[in-house]
């Protein structure tokens, strides 16, 4: 880890936990132009790119909130391990995972990867995937 990512991680984690529509803009001095991004679902390797998809969650989910619950700073990197809440078709939406990133020398983040299982927190929610998946998890553990 650089010297710098101590120092950014506060910043980092009070923006994740207060981000809004607008606090958004505020990832430019927190994310280097050149990001590398995933997550289940998605990868990129622009910050602008991590704003879309930002941005796209608050039009598409209702009171989208980061609650970070754990951190872990060991070498070159930090894990954040948080709670994902909001709410999505009169349904509210609980999802458990974490972060992994990495700093650049100036202390803006440059690798962002999370980490968080989209059968148990997401699918096994709906109602006809759901009950399949937990009938094949099941079958599975017997």
């Amino acid at each position: 880890m650089t010297d710098h990512a101590p120092a950014a991680l506060p910043a980092l984690i009070a923006w994740f936990e207060g981000l809004s529509p607008s606090t958004l803009p505020q990832i430019r001095t927190l994310y280097a132009e050149e990001t590398y991004f995933r997550d289940p679902f998605h990868e990129f390797t622009q910050r602008d790119a991590v704003q879309s998809l930002f941005a796209t969650m608050f039009r598409k989910l209702q009171n989208p909130r980061f609650t970070i619950t754990d951190r872990v700073i060991q070498a070159d990197s930090v894990f954040l391990v948080w709670c994902f809440d909001a709410g999505i078709r009169g349904r509210q939406l609980c999802i458990h995972g974490g972060t992994h990133l990495k700093f650049d020398r100036s202390g803006r983040v440059m690798y962002h990867r999370d980490y968080w299982d989209a059968a148990e927190e997401l699918y096994e929610k709906l109602p006809v995937a759901g009950f399949l998946l937990r009938q094949l998890k099941k079958r599975v553990q017997a």
